[in-house]
Parts: structure tokens; C-alpha cells; sequence
């Protein structure tokens, strides 16, 4: 999702967010050291636009602590059915391997730090450094 966002210039600062395929989900999702956001999106999503800016912002924001990840349902269509997504944007977040939160539709960053900092990070172990 981020080509539109630097299509715009609007990207100042660094940020990782980790592309998902089907091949790559079990890897980089359910077996990460640190909790993940899942961001599924569709390519004609109104919704899944407007929340790009807000995951790119809490990937910096996050960055080290909670890993950011994204794919579009069209190019991981067997991720997509493993986890049961009917609608875009849907956010789900893991920690530990498993599902613990799952938004579905727009949910500004608020919504989003709230979690992270009171359910997700309150509940992992944060990684030695």
C-alpha cells in the first residue's frame, strides 16, 4: 500500500513495513519474537487508503517493538482464507503466533495505539536488546 503515500512525497521518515505472501505468513506472522499488526487490504478500498497513513505511522512509531506487516487479499488469496478475512481493511493483530485482536473497517490511529500499548505490548515480552 505504500506506493501511494510516496507517490505523494508523504513519507519523511523510515519506516519497515514487511510485504506478505502466502508463502512467507507462517515465517514473518505467526512465528515473529515480537507481536505483529497485520494490515489486509484490497486494491479498489476507499477505507484501506485512508488507513495507509495511519499504519505507516505507527510502523515508525513502533518500530523494533511491534512488526508491521501488509498484504493485498488479490496477491495472498490463501492467507486471506486461512484467516478468514471478508471484508478490507481488516487490521489483526498476533502475539506469540496467535490472533489476539481483529478490526474490521477504518479505525483511526488512536484506536490502534490504545491497543498496542494497553493490550498487545502490556501482554508480550519485550525483546532484549
Amino acid at each position: 500500500m505504500g506506493w501511494f503515500s510516496r507517490l505523494l512525497g508523504l513519507e519523511t521518515e523510515p519506516h519497515q513495513v514487511v510485504a506478505i505472501s502466502d508463502d512467507n505468513f507462517k515465517k514473518e506472522v505467526l512465528h515473529s519474537s515480537v507481536p505483529v499488526l497485520l494490515d489486509v487490504w484490497g486494491q479498489n478500498c476507499g477505507p484501506c487508503k485512508l488507513l495507509e497513513p495511519v499504519v505507516m505511522q505507527l510502523s515508525r512509531e513502533y518500530q523494533g517493538r511491534v512488526k508491521v506487516a501488509e498484504f493485498d487479499v488479490a496477491t495472498a488469496p490463501k492467507t486471506a482464507a486461512r484467516l478468514g478475512i471478508s471484508g478490507t481493511p481488516t487490521v489483526v493483530y498476533f502475539s506469540k503466533g496467535r490472533e489476539v485482536e481483529r478490526v474490521v473497517g477504518y479505525r483511526a490511529g488512536h484506536y490502534h495505539r490504545e491497543f498496542i500499548e494497553h493490550e498487545l505490548l502490556a501482554a508480550a515480552p519485550q525483546p532484549s536488546k
